[in-house]
């Protein structure tokens, strides 16, 4: 296996290795974002340059504009709220917060 390759594979591994560590919905989208542009990224660099260094900063410049691009476009679906809430026995939990909440209706 050629060293670029090698460092293409590493980048995506490593890119799909902070996907999985993702919490809210905006780190997800801009973590899935920075996977597509650091791959797109990585085969526009290795094209136009043809070597390991060409790939590797196509794969970061790729990674920086397909996170930014993700989180920055368009209307985003609301991130969950949580709230905590207490049942009749007394009991405290944690959930996501219904509508009352978004309409301050509580």
């Amino acid at each position: 296996m050629s060293l670029s390759k090698l460092a293409t594979a590493g980048a995506v591994l490593m890119t799909l290795a902070v996907t999985a560590c993702s919490q809210t919905a905006q780190q997800q989208r801009a973590t899935g974002g920075a996977a597509l542009g650091a791959a797109g990224g990585a085969l526009v660099g290795q094209a136009i340059g043809g070597n390991t260094e060409s790939t590797l900063i196509g794969a970061g410049a790729g990674a920086l504009l397909g996170a930014v691009l993700a989180t920055s476009g368009g209307p985003q679906p609301r991130d969950q709220e949580m709230c905590r809430y207490q049942d009749r026995y007394g009991r405290i939990f944690t959930a996501p917060c219904d509508e009352r909440y978004y309409r301050r209706g509580y």
